[in-house]
């Protein structure tokens, strides 16, 4: 996907967090990413770039409700 997409798929997502694609899939299949993942049909699975964006700017903490 290019950088102009308003989503990002998991292996992207692994690439900016600096976490493997397995850890990634994982963490988005159990809901533990600190963003929010779009599940599209069965499978597929997107994060908003804006989204993961303002979180690694710091402007935007999100943590999982298991943790509070």
């Amino acid at each position: 996907m290019g950088h102009n997409s308003l989503t990002m798929n998991i292996p992207e997502v692994a690439e900016a967090l600096g976490i493997s694609r397995g850890t990634c899939y994982t963490l988005a299949r159990q809901g533990l990413l600190p963003v929010p993942v779009i599940k599209l049909g069965g499978k597929r699975m997107v994060v908003s770039r804006r989204a993961l964006e303002r979180l690694l700017s710091g402007n935007d903490v999100i943590v999982p409700d298991h943790e509070v």
